[in-house]
């Protein structure tokens, strides 16, 4: 039985898809890091970097919330999207000390974000920070960030000082 290899053509036509399924593949492996970096990058600009932590403070990889709706709303973020839009991409910095510990989660949204009456009533159930929901937000366009830490922390103020320079 005599097999049939194909005409040179065909043959040519098949390396040149496979080359040309190659080269799609690098691209969009290469468009995936550009926008995977340019995600981080967003939130870079906000996070406190090693040289800037107090010494009394150390980062960790735990989440830190002072209370259940800011950790609901950073783990199911999807559950608010009718309401606020998609998640473009999300991240947060935990930091403790022996007297204070908490965690600042920071959203990028596809659109401008704007619903700070719905934030309040999720983040405090009222109008504004209470003891037990001590969280504190901001809306810049379509960034949201969270801050979860006590009224007072220290860590905290650093923390927002360095966002309202960043802006």
């Amino acid at each position: 039985m005599e097999e049939v290899i194909g005409s040179p053509e065909s043959i040519r036509d098949d390396i040149l898809h496979k080359d040309i399924s190659m080269k799609n593949f690098i691209v969009f492996i290469l468009l995936l890091a550009v926008h995977l970096s340019s995600s981080a990058q967003v939130f870079e600009k906000f996070k406190l970097k090693e040289s800037e932590i107090p010494k009394e403070y150390k980062i960790t990889d735990k989440t830190l919330f002072k209370s259940i709706q800011p950790k609901l709303f950073y783990d199911n973020p999807d559950l608010y999207k009718s309401i606020l839009g998609s998640v473009k991409s999300k991240e947060y910095q935990s930091f403790e000390s022996a007297n204070d510990e908490g965690t600042v989660v920071f959203f990028e949204y596809e659109k401008n974000v704007d619903s700070t009456g719905f934030l309040e009533g999720l983040l405090w159930g009222g109008s504004k920070p209470t003891r037990e929901h001590p969280e504190e937000y901001l809306i810049k366009d379509n960034i949201l960030i969270i801050w979860s830490f006590s009224k007072k922390s220290p860590i905290k103020k650093l923390l927002m000082e360095k966002v309202k320079l960043a802006n």
